[in-house]
């Protein structure tokens, strides 16, 4: 069995994306890892070149910042590092330049890529999602952050990134997968407040037009926490190539939970509630079919 890590990244330095770690959490088991580097305004490139690892397979892209709509451009480029991945490959194992596997979960993840390989029926592998928000000890639960997510697909000529490369599809069809007790450590709500300014503005010119950035995230805008809705201590331990990252971290933090609470509409607050008691969410979108 061979496995394949694949990401995309640009300007990782000037948006402090932690690709290294993101890459370096998924390594132990890869026996590739295709980076597809798009044409930055800074050291990425090098940053990418410098893990020490023979491993790495670096593909240098430019972006087309011409797609402006549904974050296309990051399915194109996740689709680039896709397609380069040698043929030979039977898993190819997706992390985002915000997310982390922890350690202990790796031998979780090559256990079912192995009990499932020869399964022609199932073609991915289903993460759960820790979402942490404004401190390395806080994670957002709610309605508005995804529970789910693939990030480990079967090697098929078919499959490709879906809308803004949160998911995958196969020859436009949804993939049939298995969720496994297993968990993507998502890091891209945890930044002190400037850093979040910086990263609303990056992230949402690949969504809207340049009218509607100047309306909503005009030049003086300020983030301030509020698209939370609820945060819980996280009492569990973080991914070992995370540790510098969490040790340096030294922005003060404070949310006030009603104040949280108040943003909920009643209907999403009713709902939140049925999730809480049962475990089910109403509604929720999936985009796999789940075997």
């Amino acid at each position: 069995m061979k496995i394949a890590g694949f990401t995309f990244i640009r300007n990782a330095v000037k948006n402090d994306y932690a690709i290294v770690e993101a890459i370096t959490s998924i390594l132990p088991i890869c026996d590739e890892f295709v980076v597809a580097v798009g044409k930055s305004e800074d050291e990425t490139l090098a940053l990418i070149q410098s893990i020490p690892s023979d491993k790495i397979k670096i593909v240098e892209t430019v972006w087309d910042d011409s797609k402006r709509e549904g974050g296309a451009t990051f399915a194109l480029e996740t689709d680039k590092a896709l397609q380069a991945i040698s043929k030979d490959i039977d898993w190819a194992f997706y992390i985002q330049g915000d997310e982390c596997v922890h350690e202990v979960d790796l031998p979780v993840v090559k256990a079912a890529m192995e009990a499932n390989l020869a399964d022609s029926n199932v073609e991915g592998l289903l993460f759960h999602y820790r979402h942490f928000y404004g401190s390395y000890g806080h994670v957002a639960v709610s309605r508005r952050w995804y529970r789910r997510e693939i990030r480990v697909v079967k090697m098929h000529p078919g499959v490709h990134s879906y809308k803004d490369a949160q998911g995958f599809r196969k020859d436009g069809k949804k993939l049939k997968v298995k969720l496994i007790p297993a968990y993507i450590n998502h890091y891209g709500w945890v930044k002190p407040p400037e850093g979040l300014n910086n990263k609303v503005r990056n992230f949402t010119q690949f969504y809207h037009d340049d009218a509607w950035l100047a309306e909503n995230v005009p030049a003086d805008y300020q983030f301030d926490y509020g698209n939370a809705e609820r945060l819980f201590r996280f009492e569990g331990t973080h991914p070992a190539v995370m540790a510098e990252r969490v040790a340096r971290s030294n922005w003060p933090f404070y949310f006030d939970p009603i104040e949280l609470e108040k943003k909920m509409t009643l209907r999403r607050k009713i709902l939140q509630k049925i999730e809480d008691l049962t475990g089910y969410r109403v509604g929720e979108y999936k985009n796999y079919r789940l075997l």
